[in-house]
């Protein structure tokens, strides 16, 4: 539909402008119990262009078995220490949906079946850290962490200590060495914080530790900030500080600021490890983790997914109402300076079109292993859920999708 004015110049000509009504149309937002699906065609999309998109998603399907725990083994099987402590699940076939102008378009295998996202938790995790800082519980990033977080219990069973335990701190502490004690809140959120330590029976260089096996014990520490690299243990270290931080537990946390008010389901959850259990003002909390390299972390269907890409598209925007600030959605997607292609964690940004050539420079990722890929794309308007593919074809099926894109 389009909407026609008639304007006239000082009475000496006329002429018409002719305005879309897209122009006047607010944003749409699914409300919790409806997600209004659309015919692409009907908003200027390619149909098939995006049935071409699906068929090259789900030929591209990750090689590694069905069953997770069986993925987990072959994936990270020869490290160290490498033993599940957490939940797996087996998942379900390639799954995606295609969201453009906030409207479904387009939807594959089982979007409804709530399967391990992997490392997307980091970024529900970081989320939960924004939400912190912008209440005024952290009044930095740039603060040191040592200075918000106590030491911690670790729940244990035993009632009594038995002797070879004397001596033995009983309380957890992550920044009391003289390294830990220089890691901000910013560096640790971009993985360039080296923080050292074991947590939960996983020593810090025990994942995904070099060739050189006489430095995993052994190595300098990098300055804060100055070297990037993913790793599980420092992501369940941030995990713990900011379940103490806000004292009680993540998915609470998550649930109510964040996915409640964008209508999400009640069939996600978030999970821990067995051993992952703190006392907290007279509690048992379990600390949740950062992702399913041990088991654990976020379970969730592809629609909900949908909702959180939409809601950070929307620079934390959801219907009118800002659940998360806009300045922490930059600071989210600022580069990291010894990884530009990485924002907070699990931002992955597109800078110099590294990561996917064929989107453009400024959208930006949520991807967890499977692979599971929340694409966020503000130039086209969209948001995509791809999961179970092979990593190296996440661009392949971008291209198809933005080809169905009629500029």
């Amino acid at each position: 539909m389009k909407k026609q004015f008639v304007l006239l110049l000082a009475g000496l000509f006329s002429f018409t402008i002719t305005f879309s009504q897209d122009s006047y149309s607010k944003n749409y937002f699914p409300s919790a119990k409806k997600w209004e699906h659309k015919d692409p065609s009907a908003l200027g999309l390619d149909s098939n262009k995006l049935q071409e998109a699906i068929r090259f998603a789900i030929a591209g399907e990750a090689k590694l078995p069905r069953d997770q725990e069986l993925a987990q083994a072959m994936s990270f099987g020869k490290e160290p220490f490498s033993d599940g402590i957490g939940p797996f699940a087996e998942r379900g076939a390639p799954t995606g949906i295609i969201i453009y102008k906030g409207y479904i378009v387009a939807e594959w295998g089982e979007p409804s079946r709530v399967d391990m996202v992997h490392s997307v938790t980091k970024s529900f995790l970081s989320t939960v850290v924004g939400l912190a800082v912008d209440k005024g519980m952290i009044s930095s990033v740039n603060d040191t962490m040592a200075a918000y977080i106590p030491d911690i219990e670790a729940y244990d069973a035993a009632v009594s200590r038995s002797a070879d335990a004397l001596g033995q701190s009983q309380f957890i502490n992550l920044f009391a060495t003289p390294h830990n004690k220089l890691l901000t809140w910013d560096v640790m959120l971009r993985q360039t914080s080296d923080w050292e330590g074991t947590l939960w029976g996983k020593p810090d260089w025990a994942d995904r530790p070099n060739d050189k096996t006489n430095e995993w014990l052994t190595r300098k520490r990098n300055d804060p900030g100055t070297v990037w690299k993913y790793n599980d243990v420092r992501v369940n270290a941030l995990a713990l500080a900011t379940t103490y931080l806000w004292r009680k537990p993540l998915p609470e946390v998550l649930r109510e600021n964040i996915m409640n008010p964008i209508g999400a389901s009640n069939t996600w959850h978030w999970e821990g490890y067995r051993n992952s259990w703190i006392v907290m003002d007279g509690r048992l909390v379990q600390s949740v983790s950062g992702g399913g390299h041990w088991g654990g972390g976020m379970f969730m269907n592809a629609y909900d997914m949908g909702r959180f890409g939409l809601l950070t598209l929307h620079k934390g925007n959801w219907n009118g109402k800002q659940l998360l600030s806009e300045q922490w959605v930059d600071m989210a997607l600022n580069p990291t300076t010894a990884n530009t292609g990485y924002g907070y964690m699990n931002w992955f940004l597109n800078t110099g079109k590294k990561l996917l050539p064929s989107a453009p420079e400024k959208a930006f990722m949520h991807i967890g292993n499977g692979a599971n890929m929340i694409y966020v794309d503000k130039e086209n308007n969209m948001v995509a859920v791809v999961r179970w593919i092979e990593s190296r074809e996440m661009d392949g099926v971008v291209k198809r999708i933005l080809e169905a894109v009629k500029h």
